[in-house]
């Protein structure tokens, strides 16, 4: 119980050598480095356009500890990893690497949203990220287009094997 007499869910706990486990993973080695000055948030173009994404309150959920609350985020996954953050911060954080490796953490446990789970699976599939319609490719050849070209999910499949991702994308978030 916390001290508001309610059940302490389990993304409210507290991992304390959380943010040494992000330091030691290349790309998470400046996250001590954060003094939560906001420049990142401010400069961001994501956080300008969501209510939600604030890499600010990321960089903090992983500095305190709060390991399964940060890797559950969907927020997490917004970034577009256009460095912007990155380049204005005054204490040369590496915002968007750190989340980088939070999302590579976040996907080693499950925690992958569907809509890139769908995409996993398209690529495996077709060799796509995105599923071409029929409609599309017979209006293609009503217009008189050239195909479009094949997709080779049988190489990409031997591919991604070697870095378990039909096994990530199909892996549930730890709850």
């Amino acid at each position: 119980m916390d001290q508001s007499g309610q059940k302490a869910t389990n993304n409210s706990r507290i991992d304390s050598k959380f943010k040494y486990v992000i330091s030691n993973i290349h790309g998470g080695e400046k996250l001590l480095n954060c003094f939560q000055c906001g420049t990142c948030t401010s400069d961001c173009p994501i956080a300008r356009f969501s209510d939600t994404y604030r890499p600010r309150q990321i960089i903090r959920m992983a500095q305190i500890g709060l390991r399964n609350r940060v890797l559950s985020l969907d927020a997490l996954w917004l970034c577009a990893s256009c460095f912007t953050c990155t380049d204005h911060c005054p204490q040369d954080v590496e915002v968007a690497n750190v989340i980088r490796v939070l999302r590579n953490l976040a996907a080693q446990e499950g925690y992958i949203p569907n809509v890139f789970k769908e995409l996993g699976s398209s690529i495996l599939e077709t060799g796509y990220a995105y599923r071409i319609p029929e409609l599309r490719i017979k209006r293609r050849e009503a217009l008189g287009l050239p195909p479009l070209p094949r997709g080779n999910p049988e190489n990409l499949g031997r591919i991604l094997q070697n870095v378990h991702f039909k096994k990530l994308i199909e892996k549930r978030g730890q709850q």
